[in-house]
C-alpha cells in the first residue's frame, strides 16, 4: 500500500507543474503576439484591405476571374 501523504504530494506536484508550464506558455504567447501583429499592416495602398478586395491578388482569384472572362460572364 502507498502512503496517503505521498499521494497527496504527488498530486500537488502535478498541479504546481501544470500551473508553471501554463504560465510559461501564456507568457511566451504574450511576448510573441505583438511581434506577429506588427508584421501585418495595411496593404500597399496604406489603408486596410477589407472584403473581397483582400483576395484580388491571390492566385485563386485570378484563376476564377480568368474562367469567368472566358465563359463570358
Amino acid at each position: 500500500m502507498s502512503d496517503p501523504r505521498s499521494d497527496r504530494r504527488r498530486g500537488r506536484r502535478g498541479v504546481v507543474r501544470s500551473f508553471v508550464v501554463g504560465g510559461l506558455v501564456g507568457a511566451a504567447a504574450a511576448v510573441v503576439a505583438p511581434r506577429l501583429r506588427r508584421g501585418r499592416g495595411p496593404g500597399p495602398t496604406g489603408r486596410p484591405v477589407a472584403g473581397l478586395e483582400a483576395f484580388e491578388g491571390a492566385p485563386c482569384w485570378q484563376h476564377d476571374t480568368e474562367d469567368a472572362a472566358a465563359a463570358g460572364e
